[in-house]
């Protein structure tokens, strides 16, 4: 008999629900002032995030709007495949001159796919500049500093970092970073390892789409609830002094494009370098995780089992990710993915999540997987961080190199209760 609500997940849901409350206990523990801890903040962002989840998700024109974006995807997909054709020929895309025996060892990752974030880059920078994007965020902004009660400067950079960059989204206030308090400073930066830019995002969706259809959708409400997240995770570990007056501000624009061209062709020099950055990460950390493993097969096997880098990050993230939701059989598997998004890079995590043999993840789980691991919280980030910050604020160098450490737990733990939240409202 069909039942109206699906009673069969009723205990993972539990699992959610209390993976939401044990990831802001984990943020209280690594707290400053531990009797500051926001109760009402905590109870409405949840409150919140479930809300938007389930307008996004659950009205019907939200969620035919969310499935429409697979026609985006394609379109910029073949659009980019005119350029990659022209340019790399049948390594790009195009007919190649020779009979194919076997079309999938055709698929070139750094020709074929990587070249989409070259020409998402340049396109952002064009939204942006017509001021598409900028309504966005300025009305996001709007909103955080009315409903959260921070600062009209973290509030926007918090916003823009649901399509900009973790270097990017602080140069909408880069005249308010020697002003903004330290626990602000700690807001702006978790925000950006909570969220992931929007120059990837199609990326992802061309990664994930044989695992989850309307993933672009996903992607995007993933970045969207993941800012509450930031914000309460920030302001449990990091909580603003008693009587401290929030940072206004004006919602600036400081990337100074001198034209739409000007604007379109910055944005594509700016994704050549993630591209050439993306594809010396992968080289570098795939063969730094192959290294590991040929050093760990020296070691006995452990349970029956070889030891190796996966199977430590699954025992480590293991037990987190089973508090998002996920059934404990598929728990360590699901561990280790998010152990490699953390030690490598999100990236790295979703190609594999990809490459995973077909029955190894219930739907369910999958999808809770793309939503923790959506976010630029890994140690490769803490350099670009800690560099592209004390760049633009050299004043601030000190508190960007201690707050940062903590800002990558505290992102870590907005994406996981991010997870927990879809895990909690799914409903197929």
């Amino acid at each position: 008999m069909d039942l109206p609500f699906d009673l069969a997940n009723i205990g993972l849901r539990g699992q959610s629900a209390i993976g939401l409350a044990a990831f802001v206990f984990i943020a209280w523990l690594l707290s400053e002032q531990k009797l500051r801890f926001p109760i009402f903040g905590a109870l409405w962002t949840v409150a919140a995030q479930i809300l938007i989840a389930v307008l996004l998700l659950y009205t019907p024109g939200a969620r035919d709007a969310l499935a429409f974006l697979n026609v985006v995807v394609n379109a910029l997909q073949q659009a980019t495949q005119a350029g990659t054709s022209f340019v790399f020929g049948h390594l790009g895309g195009a007919e190649p001159p020779f009979e194919v025996t076997n079309q999938g060892a055709m698929f070139n990752f750094a020709f074929g796919a990587l070249p989409l974030v070259i020409f998402f880059s340049g396109l952002s920078a064009l939204l942006w500049h017509v001021g598409i994007l900028k309504i966005f965020v300025r009305g996001l902004a709007f909103l955080l500093t009315r409903v959260f009660n921070i600062g009209g400067a973290v509030a926007l950079s918090a916003a823009a970092n649901t399509f900009l960059g973790q270097t990017e989204a602080p140069l909408l206030i880069r005249a308010f970073l020697t002003k903004i308090s330290r626990s602000e400073l700690f807001i702006v930066i978790t925000g950006g390892f909570a969220t992931v830019a929007g120059s990837v995002m199609v990326l992802y969706a061309t990664l994930l789409e044989p695992q989850q259809p309307s993933v672009l959708g996903h992607i995007i409400v993933a970045s969207l609830i993941s800012v509450p997240a930031a914000i309460l995770m920030a302001q449990v570990m990091i909580p603003a002094p008693k009587g401290e007056t929030p940072t206004a501000s004006t919602a600036a624009d400081d990337f100074q494009y001198a034209s739409a061209m000007d604007a379109f062709m910055r944005g594509v020099t700016d994704g050549l370098g993630l591209y050439l950055n993306i594809i010396a990460s992968l080289i570098a950390f795939t063969a730094f995780a192959a290294l590991v493993n040929i050093m760990l097969g020296g070691f006995p096997d452990f349970m029956g089992e070889p030891l190796s880098l996966e199977r430590m990050l699954g025992w480590i993230f293991g037990p987190l990710m089973w508090l998002t939701g996920i059934p404990w059989s598929e728990a360590f598997d699901a561990g280790s993915l998010m152990g490699i998004k953390t030690a490598v890079n999100e990236i790295v995590a979703y190609v594999a999540l990809a490459q995973t043999p077909e029955g190894t993840f219930s739907e369910r789980t999958i999808l809770i997987l793309i939503y923790a691991m959506c976010g630029f919280a890994n140690f490769a980030s803490l350099g670009i961080v800690i560099g592209g910050l004390t760049a633009l604020a050299p004043e601030r160098r000190q508190d960007v190199i201690e707050l940062a450490p903590k800002a990558l737990v505290a992102g870590t733990l907005a994406t996981l209760m991010t997870g927990s939240v879809i895990g909690l409202v799914w409903m197929g």
